[in-house]
C-alpha cells in the first residue's frame, strides 16, 4: 500500500508532521479527520524512505530468527509493555542485521497507525499467511500474547520435524554424492590407462570391458554434452513443477514412492492436523483456518483434498467425510476429527494426531536412515566390482592363453 506523508494542525495551533499507510487518499483524510486535525497538506511519498523492500535482502533470516522474536514478544507484552516499545526493544537486541531492518519497517508502519496484521503482512517471505492470520486473532480477541506463545510453539515443532527429515537425509546424499564422484574419477582416469595396455593384446575384448571402454571414452569426449542434457532435464523438469498440472503430478508420484512417500504423507499429515489445531485452538473461523492450511501443506495432491473438504464443509458436511474420501488421510485422523467435531474438541483431537505422527516420522526416519545405509553399500559394490571385472577380465584371459 503506498505511504502519504501529511501536515496538519492540531485545536492548539501547532504544526504536526507524519506518515499512514493507506489505500488511497481519501483514507487517510477520513483517519486525520478522526484525529481532530486539520489539513494543510497530503502528499504521496515515493520510494526512498528509510527501510525499503531491499532492506530483506542480505543475510538469510532463518526459522530460528522468528521463533525467538515470537517468543520474546509474547513475553513483553505479557509483562504489559507497549507494542512500540516491545518492537523497539526486539529490533535493538536481534543479533540478525536482515531481521533488524523488517522490524523496523514494521515499527515504522505500527507507528504510523497500521494493525500488528497488516503491518507484518508486508513482508510474506519473513512472516507466512499463518503467522499474520494469528496476529490478526490475537490483536482482534485481545490474546495476542498467549496466541504468540502457541505459535512459536507450533514454529518449533514444525522446524524440529523438518529438520529431523532433512537431517536423515545428509548422509546418503553425500554417500551418494562421493561415489559418483570416486566412479567419475575411474572411468576418466583409470579406465583410459588400461585401454592402451589391451590395444598391445590385438585380441578382442570381452562384452563387459567393452561396454565400460565405450562408456568411458563418451565421458571423456562428450562430458560437455552429457552436462548440458542433464541440465536441460533439471530446467526442463522445474519448469514441468511450476505449472499447476505438473506440480500436481510430481507430488501425486512422491506420495506413491515406495519408501519415501510413506514418510511424506506421515509429514504432510503432522502438518495439516498440527496447523489446524493451532487455528482452531486460536478461535479462527474453521473454514478461514483450512484455507490458510491449503495454502501451507506444500503439496499440490493434498491441497486439492483441502479444497474439497472447504466446498464440503460450506455445504454442511464433516470435514472427516471428504478426508476419508481422499484415501490419503489415515482412517485413525478421520475418525479422531469426527470425534472432535461431534464433542466440540477439535484442536485436541487434532493436537493428538499431530503428536502421534511426530512420533510416526521419528520411527520412520530412523527405520529409512538404517536402511538407506545396506543398500548403498551394496550398490557401491555392485558398480565398483563391474568396473573391476571388467577391468582384469581382459588380463586373466591373456593368462589363461599364456598358461
Amino acid at each position: 500500500m503506498p505511504t502519504f506523508r501529511y501536515t496538519a494542525k492540531d485545536q492548539d495551533a501547532r504544526t504536526i508532521t507524519g506518515k499512514i499507510v493507506a489505500d488511497t487518499q481519501d483514507l487517510v483524510i477520513e483517519e486525520l479527520r478522526k484525529r481532530r486535525l486539520i489539513i494543510t497538506k497530503i502528499a504521496e511519498e515515493r520510494q526512498g524512505s528509510m527501510f525499503t523492500a531491499s532492506s530483506e535482502k542480505g543475510k538469510p533470516i532463518k526459522t530460528e530468527d522468528v521463533i525467538l522474536f515470537a517468543r520474546q514478544m509474547a513475553t513483553m507484552i505479557e509483562a504489559g509493555i507497549p507494542i512500540l516499545q516491545t518492537m523497539e526493544a526486539l529490533q535493538e537486541q536481534s543479533p540478525n542485521p536482515s531481521f533488524r531492518k523488517v522490524l523496523g519497517m514494521i515499527k515504522e508502519d505500527i507507528r504510523l497507525g497500521n494493525g500488528l496484521s497488516v503491518a507484518f503482512g508486508k513482508h510474506p517471505k519473513v512472516f507466512d499467511t499463518l503467522f499474520v492470520n494469528m496476529l490478526r486473532v490475537g490483536e482482534t480477541g485481545g490474546v495476542l500474547a498467549s496466541v504468540l506463545e502457541r505459535l512459536a510453539a507450533y514454529m518449533e515443532k514444525t522446524a524440529k520435524l523438518k529438520r529431523k527429515v532433512s537431517s536423515a537425509m545428509i548422509y546418503p546424499t553425500a554417500i551418494v554424492s562421493m561415489a559418483v564422484i570416486v566412479t567419475t574419477v575411474l572411468l576418466v582416469k583409470v579406465v583410459p590407462t588400461f585401454k592402451t595396455i589391451y590395444a598391445s593384446f590385438n585380441r578382442g575384448l570381452p562384452p563387459m570391458t567393452q561396454m565400460l571402454l565405450n562408456f568411458s571414452d563418451a565421458l571423456q569426449h562428450q562430458f560437455v554434452l552429457i552436462i548440458l542434457c542433464i541440465g536441460g532435464l533439471v530446467t526442463a523438469f522445474i519448469l514441468y513443477k511450476r505449472t499447476d498440472k505438473g506440480a500436481y503430478h510430481i507430488d501425486g508420484l512422491l506420495l506413491r514412492l515406495p519408501i519415501f512417500g510413506d514418510l511424506i504423507c506421515k509429514v504432510a499429515v503432522s502438518r495439516f492436523c498440527r496447523t489446524l489445531s493451532v487455528m482452531v485452538q486460536s478461535g479462527v473461523p474453521i473454514l478461514e483456518s483450512l484455507d490458510i492450511v491449503m495454502k501451507t501443506i506444500g503439496n499440490r495432491v493434498l491441497e486439492r483434498v483441502i479444497e474439497e473438504v472447504i466446498q464440503g464443509v460450506r455445504e454442511g458436511e464433516s470435514m472427516a467425510v471428504p478426508l476419508a474420501r481422499s484415501k490419503i488421510f489415515p482412517s485413525m485422523v478421520t475418525k479422531m476429527i469426527a470425534v472432535g467435531e461431534q464433542s466440540g474438541q477439535l484442536d485436541k483431537m487434532l493436537s493428538k494426531c499431530a503428536d502421534f505422527f511426530d512420533e510416526q516420522v521419528d520411527a520412520a526416519v530412523d527405520g529409512l536412515t538404517s536402511l538407506i545405509e545396506p543398500c548403498i553399500i551394496g550398490f557401491l559394490g555392485i558398480v565398483i566390482g563391474f568396473i573391476v571385472m571388467a577391468l582384469f577380465l581382459p588380463i586373466i584371459s591373456i593368462t589363461q592363453l599364456i598358461q
